[in-house]
């Protein structure tokens, strides 16, 4: 099957996640002036990390003066997910696409990128794969530049209201997961019980909120992986047939 190689293709492609992150990093844009960050600080984050999770727990971090490698295993745990992602992508990409290409596209590598490319019939070039990335990368750095000049010059009370729209990002994203799988629901409900443990109970509360978010997620995503894993979908078949 024939390469899809088309630098504009992927620019088409990349439009609606553009969009759809302009909203987002407009409300981490608001974020990070809340949180005692300067417009350019708040711009060179998502120029450089571009992940919304990460940069929303990083940022407290930095505005509280945590230590360097409570920020990094921070960003580990949470990103994690994309060293999975970047390995199956990987093998989707054609033979236009060298080493220097591969490290470039995994930097913008996100949920969206990776979901619109692994949904292409047949391999994919360097120059769709620098089409689909730019547009989303240039979306989700100006969206952080509006929303932190705006979060400069809008009144506070305006600031503040939108100043939760990046947490309700967060609830849409794991809602209907949630609904859907039981398991899901208690290992979300339990690591709200162990951030509010972290929040107010005496001495525990004095554990910086990088650490706590740590804790929260390791804690909480190991017990469900071992009381409620879910089943591969590609060995569904072959556990019913030994059953």
């Amino acid at each position: 099957m024939k390469e899809q190689n088309s630098f504009l293709k992927g620019i088409k492609d990349g439009i609606p996640i553009c969009l759809g992150y302009l909203s987002v990093s407009f409300a981490f844009g608001i974020f990070s002036i809340q949180n005692g960050l300067s417009i350019l600080e708040a711009v060179l984050i998502s120029m450089t990390c571009v992940t919304s999770a990460g940069q929303l727990a990083g940022v407290p971090i930095i505005a509280t003066g945590g230590s360097l490698i409570e920020l990094a295993v921070t960003q580990l745990i949470i990103n994690l997910r994309y060293s999975l992602m970047s390995v199956s992508l990987s093998q989707k990409l054609g033979g236009s696409i060298k080493m220097a290409d591969r490290f470039l596209i995994s930097f913008v590598n996100t949920d969206e990128v990776f979901a619109v490319s692994s949904g292409q019939s047949g391999a994919v070039g360097k120059r769709y794969m620098y089409g689909l990335i730019l547009t989303p990368y240039l979306g989700w750095s100006i969206g952080t530049l509006i929303g932190a000049v705006a979060g400069n010059i809008l009144p506070e009370i305006v600031i503040s209201a939108l100043g939760i729209a990046i947490y309700g990002m967060f609830v849409a994203i794991v809602i209907p997961v949630a609904k859907k799988e039981r398991s899901v629901a208690l290992c979300v409900a339990l690591a709200i019980a162990l951030s509010c443990i972290f929040t107010y109970v005496p001495f525990i509360n004095k554990i910086s909120s990088g650490f706590a978010i740590i804790i929260c997620t390791i804690v909480a995503s190991t017990i469900f992986a071992l009381v409620a894993p879910l089943p591969p979908e590609n060995n569904m078949e072959e556990v019913s047939a030994n059953d």
